[in-house]
């Protein structure tokens, strides 16, 4: 009678065990599986989607890293081992960024005409769309004092978008005989003041028609600028 007993009252522990593992083991696994990923990296990357998409909820203003571990389901503490600030973060958000805005630009030389007035129209097709999609972190990229511009990264990937400038201004600067480094590097300035210059007014919805009070529809390019520097 105690051997039958003792089974009995194992057989209801291994039913009740069973039951609480129904019950818990899927919202359990799926923390540890989380966790086993984070553990392997995937923690950082996880983050930086969040602040991505949080920047263009709320604006850069409104990010905290306490804010972006609790959107992604994490204690506030967990991002400090990839970003121990929040400008480590930004900086990485505005690195990627920055590798967006050179794949915009690059997208669209690919598929214009190769003369250059077509690339430099075709880059700053490229420039506008960006911002105009990507408001919030275009701010962010371009609002030097939040970010670390000692980040290896953040330096690599704002050159490269830099170098399309240069691509697309090279040929204006022969053509206008700039010989001097001073000299070309002043007509990318130029180039680049104008084309930024109306993808910020454009997204501060600053370019309104003033006899209709109506926001102006953005051109595909800043007063033609190419067309002027290309002239015959």
């Amino acid at each position: 009678n105690l051997s039958l007993s003792r089974l009995q009252g194992a057989d209801r522990s291994r039913r009740c065990q069973d039951g609480f593992d129904k019950f818990v083991s899927p919202g359990l696994s799926r923390v540890m599986a989380q966790k086993k990923n984070y553990h392997h990296g995937d923690l950082r990357q996880a983050l930086l989607d969040a602040g991505l998409a949080m920047i263009e909820e709320t604006g850069f203003g409104g990010l905290s890293l306490r804010k972006i571990a609790a959107r992604v389901g994490v204690s506030h503490a967990a991002p400090e081992h990839h970003f121990p600030t929040l400008k480590h973060l930004l900086s990485a958000m505005a690195a990627e960024g920055f590798v967006l805005f050179a794949r915009a630009m690059g997208d669209e030389r690919r598929h214009a005409a190769p003369a250059p007035v077509d690339q430099m129209r075709a880059a700053v097709r490229g420039y506008l769309h960006y911002a105009g999609t990507h408001p919030q972190l275009f701010r962010l990229m371009f609002t030097s004092n939040l970010l670390d511009w000692a980040d290896p990264a953040l330096i690599a990937a704002s050159a490269a978008g830099y170098q399309h400038l240069r691509d697309i201004c090279a040929p204006a600067a022969d053509r206008l005989n700039l010989t001097s480094d001073a000299d070309r590097t002043g007509l990318e300035h130029l180039v680049w003041s104008q084309v930024h210059g109306q993808a910020q007014l454009m997204i501060d919805n600053k370019l309104i028609d003033h006899e209709t009070g109506e926001p102006c529809p953005a051109p595909d390019h800043p007063v033609d600028l190419a067309g002027l520097l290309f002239r015959d």
